[in-house]
């Protein structure tokens, strides 16, 4: 966006000194007197009121524009090489009446647009952005952006592809003066500002000038379309533009380690993002490799790559969920992850400080349940925890939700875990009774215990403590059918509280929570409104080696745990080719590990609200409810025989007739 400050187009404008700390949108200025302009501007988007002070000479003494003439064509270089970009004169431009709100993100940083005017410059003609940096700080950032400059120079013509370009610079010598950076142009607004207006995506698409050719590089086959599939191919587009630029930085030795929507910004001239200027950037062999620190120097480019890994994940979730454009969502998002929390779970936790139902009708999570929950995988792996592991940004040109259906990748075994255990999410979210819904979640309940990531229980004893979600059982509908009930209870969410005991390590307390609400009368009323309670079940568990048994002889008493009509699908889903490309299991085996829980005494509480507490008869009659609408495992525990699943999100468990409890992991709200 540009800002028009009232200042006339001429030559001699040669001081602009600009108070503000971040805009994101502009207003009309009026021009307070010719000398001095204090405006104060209305962001419409922040909601914030900045003041702007700007001073135009517009006629100054020749002798002093003679002196400042001198400065600039003696400009020092402070013992910096800077033979590798151009020098320039303030007499070498025309400077516009606009300040670019967009280019700027520093309160030490004042940013104007102007024309190279100079005939003798290779730049004539060009339109530019003049940097002017303030304070010492800003200075070091201007002088490191044309270093690292003089680093990419052998690969020019890709460094311009991805990253604003540096043409030089304009100093004086006078001590403590500003130091003036020339970089090019590329429009007024950063991809922030782009994100904020009402109509971006119609005006992104029209920037990019997506034709068929662009649309069949980003792997999508359909042009136009409903706003899912042009907001993905969109993202696509600027995530892969992103993610090259930033690994050309990285196969130099670079890190950016400043890398936001604001310093993103779209030409319209090549299509590409173009990320801001690298003032910021830092060097992964900052020690020499003969010093001894050659081990912490890998440790320091690791470090570095998956810090801008991050910041990369963070502009991918603005991008999708537009609802984290606001500061205090976007807070409550960086806290979950400072936490310690698991991105794997971001959805579960996204879902209830979200607004599903707000104007921008939850098209984020659209996008990212897409192809079986790949965008949340990607941006689990983004935002990892642990720096060492998260993904590259080759891995991530890779990934399925970057590449589409004309790119064909093949999936490594954990994003195929990944992919079964969100579609059996989304299908329980559905919550239909039909009885082909429940064969298809039985499948993948199947498949994702064939493919179990931890078989042995020395690997549950650091996953499966925590606090989890009870989402389906295939042996009993969760919730009312058609049956009229005696007294009418809505199960509210059921919970499996996991906690290790210091002593010994393979014993874990467990404890059910069911959360209902009594309604009183006899008749269903609109309003839901009622007594809540709660029922809980504890009891005491020991995690052992097991394995699970498939029995192939046909008996009279049946305790294979899969059903036939179960297991033949299985076999003939393993059998086509669509699954049998990527499953490595070609028959249905005899047994698979499990961890065996051995439980001991169970112990039972309610707690009804007022006015039930003291009434004996309807207390009786709400359990008896409770036991109907909720599987019987969760009521007496040491019916739960074995865990078959287990990874950072997902839980599944199966009680002693064969039927499976599906789990996810609940996280905190705030």
């Amino acid at each position: 966006m540009a800002l028009s400050i009232g200042v006339c187009s001429t030559s001699s404008f040669d001081f602009v000194e600009v108070t503000f700390l971040k805009l994101s949108s502009c207003s009309n200025l009026s021009k307070r007197r010719r000398g001095l302009s204090v405006v104060s501007i209305d962001n419409c988007l922040g909601k914030q009121t900045s003041s702007i002070k700007c001073f135009a000479s517009i006629q100054r003494p020749t002798r002093e524009l003679e002196s400042e003439e001198n400065a600039s064509v003696s400009c020092s270089e402070d013992d910096d090489d800077f033979s590798h970009v151009m020098k320039f004169k303030m007499s070498d431009f025309k400077i516009h009446d606009r300040v670019s709100i967009g280019l700027g993100d520093r309160s030490d940083e004042v940013v104007y647009e102007a024309t190279v005017k100079e005939a003798s410059s290779p730049l004539f003609g060009t339109r530019v952005v003049l940097r002017r940096l303030v304070s010492t700080q800003a200075k070091r950032r201007g002088k490191r952006a044309i270093e690292v400059l003089k680093r990419l120079a052998h690969r020019r013509l890709l460094y311009h592809s991805y990253s604003m370009q540096v043409h030089g610079y304009v100093c004086s010598s006078t001590t403590g003066s500003p130091f003036t950076l020339v970089h090019g142009y590329h429009g007024s607004s950063s991809l922030r500002h782009w994100l904020q207006q009402s109509d971006w995506l119609p005006t992104l698409e029209a920037t990019l000038a997506l034709d068929e050719e662009s649309v069949r590089r980003v792997g999508d086959d359909t042009v136009g379309g409903p706003a899912i599939s042009r907001q993905l191919r969109l993202i696509r587009i600027l995530m892969r533009d992103l993610l090259i630029g930033v690994n050309y930085l990285h196969s130099h030795g670079l890190a950016h380690t400043e890398l936001k929507l604001e310093n993103l910004h779209i030409s319209a001239v090549d299509r590409h993002i173009k990320v801001g200027i690298l003032g910021n950037a830092a060097d992964f062999h900052d020690c020499s490799p003969y010093d001894g620190k050659l081990d912490s120097n890998m440790d320091r480019r690791k470090m570095m790559i998956a810090f801008d890994m991050r910041c990369v994940g963070f502009i991918m979730a603005k991008l999708v969920l537009r609802d984290l454009m606001d500061r205090t969502i976007f807070a409550k998002f960086k806290a979950f992850l400072s936490k310690g929390n698991d991105p794997a779970c971001l959805r579960e936790f996204l879902i209830n400080i979200v607004s599903r139902n707000s104007s921008l009708k939850n098209v984020g999570f659209q996008i990212l349940d897409k192809n079986w929950g790949a965008g949340w995988n990607l941006l689990s792996l983004l935002l990892a925890t642990k720096p060492s592991e998260r993904i590259s940004c080759l891995d991530a040109l890779r990934h399925p939700f970057l590449c589409g259906p004309k790119w064909r990748v093949d999936p490594t075994m954990d994003m195929i875990r990944w992919s079964l255990g969100s579609t059996a999410v989304r299908i329980t979210e559905e919550y239909i009774y039909a009885k082909q819904q429940r064969r298809r979640i039985a499948h993948f309940i199947e498949l994702m215990e064939m493919l179990n990531p931890h078989s042995k229980p020395r690997h549950w004893l650091q996953l499966l403590p925590g606090k989890w979600r009870l989402l389906y059982s295939t042996g009993r509908h969760i919730g009312l059918t058609l049956r009229q009930p005696s007294i009418r209870v809505l199960i509210g969410n059921v919970h499996l509280r996991i906690t290790k005991l210091s002593k010994p390590e393979v014993a874990f307390s467990i404890e059910s929570e069911i959360g209902f609400t009594v309604l009183p009368g006899e008749d269903w009323a609109h309003d839901k409104a009622g007594t809540g309670g709660k029922l809980q079940v504890k009891s005491l568990f020991k995690l052992r080696a097991g394995r699970r048994l498939y029995i192939k002889e046909e008996s009279t008493t049946r305790i294979n745990s899969a059903s036939p009509d179960v297991r033949d699908s299985i076999l003939e889903k393993l059998s086509n080719k669509k699954w049998g490309k990527f499953i490595p299991i070609k028959e249905f085996p005899s047994s698979l590990p499990v961890a065996k829980l051995v439980s001991s005494d169970v112990e039972i509480a309610m707690s009804l609200d007022e006015p039930l507490t003291t009434d004996v008869k309807t207390a009786k009659n709400v359990i008896q409810e409770v036991r109907m609408q909720v599987p019987p495992e969760l009521f007496d525990l040491s019916k739960i025989v074995c865990g078959t699943y287990l990874d950072s999100r997902l839980l599944v468990l199966r009680s002693v007739n064969g039927s499976a409890l599906l789990f996810t992991r609940d996280v905190p709200c705030e």
